[in-house]
């Protein structure tokens, strides 16, 4: 905040007083940083105060009067100073920049000195106007003068540019000449480079002529001295001397005799080899490196590679070959052998591996080598061995023997696998490969015999169950019970073709599956036409006697609870198979994998095998040596992953076996329920009294119909309709997915004629309760028509007797047969109506009741 005596820009300046030099002031200022801007000038305090200041070199000029208002200090004259103290100089760098403002500089300049001395800020604002005057006059100075030196120089830098252009134009007339003599030297030399390119050649010529000399004379001189180097025993030397031969021999290819020379070679390298192979042995034996290194160089210089690795190969290899026939005498079980071959050779593979990365190259391919040959010089060979088991091993024992011996192998595969894998780009894949199939080669004739093994196997597991017992109780529990068994075993089937085959058996294992599921379905089926026979079910009946017993029909319902379980478990296993196998050969399907032709999928596998990456994941034993299964497998799978795992068709025999087998446990409840129905309607044709007076026949022929009763036999048959509902009643109330799965499932005799409601399908206790009463109803039709003939009075009772059965159906809600019907009718026309009756009734019916009664028609 300023104070009352320090003048302000902001105010209105008087003509008169202090306000008037800080107007003044601000004018000078704004002038100042105008010229400050437009000349660099130095930075510091400004020079004396002179009026006639002047650049260095340069007369000084008068410089303009300045006026001072009323009452201010006139401007001193030339050469004049300052009184009083001298204050020190200021600094007029801020106005360069870019934010500078007058008012605010000025403010702050005043300010300062009504802090430090009150009252003198007039004095201050002169002086400041003062210095600013000089400031301007010293640029004015500086700018002028800067323009004369520039107008006095500007001659001489015209004369330089005319020069410049001078010497340039005189260096291009120099490079053309220069181009052009240039040009004539390249073609005075062309030919003499020409010759001189000959004289190199020939020199060159001449050079390798001149080795070759040499090196045939060293080839004698090395030729005469190899036999005092061989006295030495010292293979080091030996093999320079064999290198230096060598070398000498690929100049002296052209000689006459340098095949003699080759064969002279070979067999002084062969005599260092021999020389040296008892040491080589012993220090592959005593793994020596550093010996190693040494007898690597030499065989490298030789040219030997191949046969050192083979004395190096031979002496492991013996050493694992003796293991495994000690092993191979002990009393141990040839699982044991197996697994103790194996460990042997996994440690043997590790501990090789980090001795020979410190003395060959290529060290993991070495090491694989070594596992191949040793594995293929077994005494006796592991297939002899797996041979011999499977001929002493029992029929039931075979397979999981086999299994077992192919886990300890599958062992040993994992832990090389694991060995491999992070650094399997070392390895050489081929070799890889062939170590695969060393490894699982001896199970291969097994693998492709899976199927009669597994087959052979399930066969002899399910006829240990047993189907058929003396009690009619004992059998059906054992069928039910068997249900669980057979998907037991079919389940074990799926994981032993995982393990054995990884999948590749599927075809196979279908096979085995097919032949079980018809085994026990002929197992079954015999053990219903047992429960059959033990309930009397398709004997003739030799009394009238009616007698009710529904144990028969509920063991029926027991085993068709059993078939529902079949055919539920069925569709489960189906999908579980399906999965398992999508999930575990699924890897063996191509992307690119087109069922239309065979030699599109053979180009795909083809391109897969290019691509393998981990040999112990690609090994497929089944595309070699069985194309055509190979390809159906492949089909299979196709089909599999472009419809789903659930619309298949795997088991699609054995599903419709299982079905059949459900419609005979069906057949088997109602021929148990219907029995006492047909033994009763089949008494009829041999009953008494129909072609005679014992059945009332005297009595009044007039009498009405209404006074006639059902006769027995159909009273019982009729109470035992009625009492269907309640032993049906389990179908309705009982939760049994099973029961519910089989019903569904199959189909009862005698169904509804067409064109006939059908609300009963909505109801299982329905749908029996109507199949039993039409199956009542056309039979009792038949055996109608068997009677060999009726009285008018047996007529009428019999008619009675179709009513009373009429009667029950429509009690229970069925509709009456059109038959039935239609023989009522018939039965109940008087004589001389008979013909104008039968007109619209079926021929064959009335002709036959017609007969019966005696009627002409």
């Amino acid at each position: 905040m300023e104070t009352r005596d320090t003048p302000s820009v902001s105010r209105q300046p008087s003509r008169h007083g202090p306000s008037a030099a800080a107007w003044i002031l601000c004018d000078v200022t704004r002038t100042a940083v105008t010229a400050r801007g437009a000349v660099g000038v130095r930075r510091g305090p400004l020079p004396s105060p002179s009026a006639g200041a002047s650049l260095p070199g340069q007369r000084a000029r008068p410089g303009p009067a300045l006026r001072c208002p009323r009452g201010w200090p006139a401007p001193l004259p030339p050469g004049a100073r300052l009184r009083g103290p001298a204050r020190p100089g200021m600094d007029f760098s801020r106005f360069l920049a870019a934010d500078f403002e007058v008012a605010g500089w000025v403010n702050a300049a005043l300010r300062a000195v009504q802090q430090e001395a009150p009252g003198r800020a007039d004095a201050h604002a002169a002086t400041l106007v003062l210095k600013l005057q000089l400031f301007i006059q010293e640029v004015n100075n500086a700018v002028e003068e800067t323009s004369h030196q520039a107008l006095q120089n500007m001659p001489r830098v015209l004369r330089d540019v005319e020069a410049l252009k001078q010497e340039a134009t005189f260096l291009k007339e120099q490079m053309i000449l220069v181009k052009e003599d240039i040009k004539k030297f390249e073609e005075d030399t062309a030919q003499s480079m020409q010759v001189l390119v000959e004289l190199d050649r020939v020199k060159s010529r001449m050079q390798l002529a001149a080795e070759a000399l040499q090196e045939a004379d060293k080839w004698s001189t090395l030729s005469a001295d190899i036999e005092e180097t061989f006295k030495t025993q010292d293979v080091s030397v030996i093999s320079a001397k064999l290198t230096g031969m060598q070398n000498s021999l690929t100049m002296l290819v052209d000689t006459p005799d340098y095949s003699e020379k080759c064969v002279h070679l070979e067999a002084l390298k062969n005599r260092l080899e021999a020389m040296a192979s008892p040491q080589i042995v012993a220090t592959f034996n005593a793994q020596s490196v550093e010996q190693a290194k040494v007898f690597v160089k030499v065989f490298t210089e030789i040219d030997r590679m191949p046969q050192l690795l083979a004395y190096y190969y031979k002496c492991h290899k013996v050493q694992l070959v003796a293991v495994w026939q000690d092993l191979c005498q002990s009393d141990l079980s040839l699982n044991r052998q197996l697994s103790e071959l194996y460990d042997t050779l996994l440690g043997t593979f590790h501990s090789q591996l980090q001795w020979v990365m410190q003395v060959f190259r290529n060290p993991h391919e070495i090491v694989t080598v070594l596992l191949i040959q040793t594995l293929s010089a077994l005494v006796p060979s592991i297939p002899v061995c797996l041979s011999t088991a499977m001929e002493r091993a029992s029929q039931e024992t075979k397979l999981n023997m086999l299994l077992e011996l192919y886990d300890i192998t599958t062992h040993f595969a994992r832990g090389l696998e694991v060995a491999m894998l992070p650094n399997l780009k070392e390895y050489n894949l081929v070799k890889v490969m062939e170590l695969v199939e060393v490894v699982y080669g001896p199970y291969k004739p097994y693998q492709l015999r899976y199927g009669d093994l597994e087959e052979e196997n399930l066969l002899i597991q399910i006829s240990a169950v047993p189907l058929e017992h003396w009690e009619v109780i004992d059998c059906v529990q054992e069928l039910s019970h068997s249900v669980t068994k057979l998907f037991s075993l079919a389940s074990g089937a799926i994981d032993k073709c995982t393990k054995l085959t990884d999948g590749l058996g599927l075809c196979e294992l279908l096979k085995a599956l097919k032949a079980l599921f018809t085994k026990y379905v002929s197992d079954f089926t015999s053990a219903l036409q047992s429960i059959r026979k033990k309930c009397k079910l398709d004997d003739t009946p030799s009394d009238c006697l009616f007698q009710e017993d529904w144990t028969a029909f509920q063991n029926s319902i027991r085993v068709i609870a059993s078939c529902g379980e079949l055919l539920r478990q069925c569709g489960d296993f189906e999908q579980q198979l399906a999965n398992r196998i999508l999930s575990t050969a699924g890897k063996y399907l191509l992307d690119s994998y087109s069922p239309c032709s065979l030699s599109g999928f053979q180009d795909a596998s083809s391109a897969e095998k290019s691509s393998v990456k981990n040999p112990w994941q690609e090994y497929n034993y089944l595309l070699k040596e069985s194309p055509a299964e190979y390809a159906t497998l492949m089909e299979t799978l196709h089909t599999l992953k472009e419809k789903g795992t659930s619309n298949h068709s795997l088991l699609a025999a054995s599903r419709s076996a299982l079905t059949h087998l459900n419609q005979l446990a069906h057949q088997l409840a109602f021929d148990s329920v219907f029995l006492r129905i047909k033994q009763q309607l089949l008494l009829i044709p041999r009953m008494e009294g129909w072609s005679s007076g014992g059945l009332g026949e005297t009595l009044t022929e007039e009498l009405p119909d209404f006074s006639l009763t059902p006769l027995e036999y159909i009273s019982n048959i009729g109470q035992y309709i009625m009492s269907l509902p309640l032993h049906l009643e389990p179908f309705v109330i009982q939760e049994d997915s099973a029961l519910e799965v089989a019903l569904h499932a199959g189909k009862l005799p005698y169904p509804p004629e067409q064109g006939e409601e059908l609300p009963e399908l909505d109801n299982v206790a329905d749908y029996w309760l109507g199949s039993i009463a039409r199956a009542t109803m056309q039979t009792y039709c038949e055996v109608i028509l068997h009677i060999p003939e009726l009285t008018l009075h047996s007529a009428k009772q019999l008619a009675t007797d179709m009513d009373y059965l009429i009667n029950v159906m429509d009690a229970l809600g069925l509709q009456p047969l059109k038959t039935l019907q239609t023989i009522v009718t018939l039965l109940k026309t008087k004589p001389e109506d008979y013909r104008q009756t039968a007109k619209s009734l079926p021929r064959r019916l009335a002709s036959g009741i017609a007969t019966m009664r005696g009627l002409d028609y």
